[in-house]
């Protein structure tokens, strides 16, 4: 499956449901990504915490699709 964008922001949608997201493919290949996401679940939360939620909410993506994940996160 070719990464897109948009197919990556509905699924970090389904975990994040508040979140204002902003993905970017990085090299054009679908495989290197980067992301910034702000959503109210990242409240009271480290950054370590922040990004452990998001490669959660990625899961198999993380070891299939996503060879490189740039991350920029924020609690709203």
């Amino acid at each position: 499956m070719q990464m897109t964008a948009d197919v990556l922001t509905k699924k970090l949608l389904e975990s994040f449901p508040d979140a204002k997201i902003k993905a970017s493919d990085m090299t054009g290949g679908g495989d290197h990504w980067q992301v910034s996401i702000e959503t109210s679940q990242f409240a009271g939360k480290s950054l370590v915490e922040q990004h452990q939620l998001v490669y959660k909410a990625l899961g198999d993506w993380m070891k299939r699709e996503i060879h490189a994940l740039a991350l920029t996160t924020k609690a709203i």
